[in-house]
């Protein structure tokens, strides 16, 4: 039989197990989780951390030094779905029609090279199907410029094939110009009217031109291990500017998936890939799972930082995973840790992180 004093301690910490709040679900994961490790260790980031949340709570898990749960960090493209919501929600409210193009908006502003604004509508832009030229080709996405200015850069160039999928930032800087041609405001404006305030994203901004992150904050590093926590955002405006936090990224998706920002009938238009060929909805990609379970969301890179959110179409399981440098060494990684977030029962030991197919889509 155990010792009395073993006894009264196993009393105490079932009492104490009883008495704790409720709100209390959140489980803390080890450090030690092997994927999460191996952004790491084979994947070459200084530091990695994720944060998944569903109906039972928030479940989070570091690996590596100088990262930490509450840090903010540059989100990239992750800006995409947010300008791309707000421009959803002006088309639900006839502000403008996806079928408008972008002369309707910026007349003669597209021109030059072969690229004519007014072929390309904004379901073309949001569907990455425009054929613009990406500037941040030429920039390397290290140059700060104005929407102008990158807009300029792209039409040096000669466009791909109209209706063809595409990825470019150009799309999304020029949505940002019709957002605020439309309503008088700034996308940033605009976004933190429509999503951030009414989500509560407290943590979430688009800094303009600041180059400094809020407190707090860890360090961001390129792959050769410059320091570039000091970053100007205006190398990627509308296309990815915004800074977040793991927290505010899973509620904001959660939010969008599970149809608190959008109508039904435009939270599918949303989730329609057919114009690009089943690669990209509208701000959103989806990405089937070996457990036959499509996830969408969508990744973001900028200098110094590597960020992926995917979400269940209803919005009811979301994971949010960042390292603080802007490669992964093994791409092979990400879809090993979105399939063993989504598919439980699926086994993903370390060949099998090794062997996964690299991702489909190289978004920025």
């Amino acid at each position: 039989m155990p010792p009395l004093r073993t006894l009264l301690a196993f009393a105490l910490a079932l009492t104490l197990l009883t008495l704790a709040p409720a709100a209390a679900s959140t489980l803390w994961v080890p450090p030690a989780d092997p994927l999460l490790a191996s952004l790491v260790t084979r994947g070459g980031a200084p530091a990695a951390a994720l944060l998944a949340l569903d109906d039972g709570g928030a479940r989070y898990a570091g690996a590596g030094k100088g990262i930490a749960r509450a840090d903010h960090f540059r989100a990239g493209s992750v800006t995409k779905t947010f300008v791309a919501t707000v421009v959803l929600q002006l088309a639900a409210e006839h502000r403008l029609s996806l079928s408008d193009t972008v002369e309707d908006h910026l007349p003669g502003l597209v021109r030059g090279a072969g690229n004519d604004g007014r072929a390309l509508t904004l379901r073309d832009l949001l569907a990455h199907t425009s054929g613009l030229h990406d500037f941040t080709s030429d920039t390397g996405g290290t140059v700060p410029v104005t929407p102008r200015q990158a807009l300029r850069i792209a039409l040096t160039h000669p466009p791909a094939d109209l209706g063809r999928f595409s990825y470019s930032n150009t799309n999304y800087v020029l949505l940002g110009l019709i957002v605020e041609q439309v309503t008088g405001r700034s996308y940033a404006a605009e976004a933190e009217r429509r999503l951030i305030a009414p989500l509560g994203l407290t943590d979430t901004s688009f800094p303009g031109s600041r180059t400094s992150l809020p407190s707090p904050h860890g360090r961001a590093y390129t792959a050769d291990g410059t320091d570039v926590t000091v970053l100007d955002p205006r190398v990627a405006g509308a296309a990815g500017e915004l800074v977040s936090t793991l927290a505010d990224l899973d509620r904001f998706y959660g939010a969008l998936l599970g149809g608190d920002l959008l109508s039904p009938r435009w939270l599918r238009e949303m989730l329609d890939t057919r114009a690009a060929h089943g690669a990209y909805g509208m701000g959103l990609y989806p990405e089937r799972l070996p457990c036959g379970l499509t996830v969408w969301g969508h990744n973001g890179r900028i200098a110094g930082s590597y960020v992926r959110v995917a979400a269940t179409v209803d919005g009811r399981r979301v994971l949010a995973f960042r390292v603080n440098t802007d490669t992964i060494a093994s791409p092979g990684l990400e879809p090993a840790l979105l399939a063993a977030e989504f598919c439980p029962h699926t086994s993903w030991n370390g060949r099998a992180a090794r062997e996964a197919p690299v991702p489909r889509h190289p978004f920025e």
